[in-house]
């Protein structure tokens, strides 16, 4: 495959303009053009799109601010919350934990958390965490508001509470509960928290510019996160704070934008990752092609099959979902979170629109990274329609979900 070359592109908008740069192998110039048009109709105020077929890299792009005055430019080096991305993050940790002998999700998480016996289960495996069946979605009785920056606290109250159903009988989607979860198997497992066991086992070896809790030297960094609560599943629950996603943020402080400084570095291994499409285009690369990537191994093909496995296609009580769902990642499950045309791609989405995934079958893996919430539940039409030209682009067939089949123009902006 040909090298990509150095690209500039710009696009106008309300008599702003918006610098486009990075890079575009040959037979992928539509991918670029169609992220593009959508600076050019005013859906993009910041964002990276970074794409890889074999392991290589075939488009690199990166374009607009990083800021919501739009005075700041969206750099190469510019990181992102990319919100629930952190889910497929975190399952790869676990999965690299149990390869390595330190964990098994078959078992009782209380063998290696004794204190999570409580309240009834003791009976309750990793795996249940991993597929969001442990009846765990949300900590109940509610903590105070900051309560969310304090791992032990959050940790030590799930351990403590009785599920909410009878675990493994139906999925609740744990929005943020799952990295609570995890990172404390993880710590009880192998002594390390989850970022840095990120760090040292995928970040470091591949050179993966994403960061389980932000070190202070790189919290200038971080783009301003645009919120949106019009559409999105952050105004159910501010809609309905008793509801099942009002509890879920219930413990985040009082006007939290997910830009505050006690967010950032605080470890929640499910939602507050920060990276960007390079990164996560590297990293699922690697699971895309049997876990190697630039002659590495980093895990297994066996242990990416076992992750990667569908666990059941339940709908999830919390926002009423059915998803193809893995250990910890989703197979891909249109139109909630769209993966191309490949039934056995998988990875995740987060709130706003962020996406990563590997397609196994076709050694491709893509990622999107932006600072504008879009004002949808679903993972929404700027993704889609890139992950559109990259399968094209390939010779591969891709039909999008009906969004995509819209005029661009009235697609809701969300700012």
């Amino acid at each position: 495959m040909n090298q990509p070359d150095p690209i500039h592109l710009h696009a106008n908008r309300d008599g702003i303009r918006y610098e486009i740069r990075g890079s575009v192998a040959p037979g992928f110039e539509k991918l670029a053009s169609q992220f593009q048009e959508h600076f050019a109709h005013g859906l993009e105020l910041g964002a990276n799109v970074c794409a890889t077929v074999g392991g290589q890299v075939v488009a690199d792009l990166w374009g607009g601010f990083s800021d919501r005055a739009r005075q700041t430019p969206w750099e190469r080096d510019t990181i992102v919350c990319m919100m629930s991305v952190n889910k497929a993050v975190s399952a790869a940790c676990i999965f690299h934990a149990m390869e390595q002998g330190a964990l098994d999700v078959a078992r009782p998480v209380a063998d290696y958390w004794p204190a999570f016996a409580a309240n009834g289960k003791a009976h309750i495996p990793i795996q249940w965490i991993l597929d969001h069946r442990s009846g765990l979605p949300v900590v109940e009785p509610r903590l105070p508001k900051g309560a969310a920056y304090d791992h032990a606290r959050m940790s030590g109250a799930l351990a403590a509470m009785k599920p909410l159903w009878e675990p493994g009988t139906q999925a609740g989607y744990h929005i943020l509960s799952q990295g609570y979860l995890l990172a404390e198997i993880i710590r009880r497992a192998t002594g390390r928290t989850m970022g840095g066991y990120f760090a040292e086992h995928f970040a470091k070896p591949l050179g993966i510019d994403y960061f389980v809790g932000v070190p202070e030297a790189e919290l200038e960094r971080c783009a301003e996160f645009c919120m949106v609560l019009g559409g999105t599943i952050l105004d159910e629950a501010a809609k309905d704070p008793d509801g099942w996603q009002g509890r879920a943020w219930h413990q985040l402080k009082e006007g939290e934008d997910f830009n505050s400084r006690e967010w950032r570095t605080a470890e929640i291994c499910s939602a507050n990752g920060h990276g960007n499409a390079r990164a996560m285009a590297r990293f699922f690369a690697m699971l895309a092609n049997d876990g190697v990537l630039d002659g590495k191994r980093i895990l297994a093909s066996e242990t990416i099959r076992s992750m990667s496995a569908e666990q059941h296609q339940l709908t999830e009580v919390v926002m009423q979902r059915p998803y193809h769902q893995a250990s910890g990642v989703l197979r891909n499950s249109p139109p909630i979170c769209f993966q191309g045309p490949n039934p056995g791609s998988f990875g995740h989405h987060g709130v706003g629109g962020s996406i990563g995934f590997a397609d196994p079958e076709n050694r491709i893996s893509f990622s999107y990274a932006t600072n504008r919430m879009h004002a949808r539940k679903d993972n929404g039409p700027r993704a889609g329609l890139l992950i559109k030209q990259l399968y094209e682009a390939v010779g591969v067939d891709c039909d999008t979900p009906d969004y995509a089949s819209t005029p661009i123009a009235s697609w809701n902006r969300g700012m």
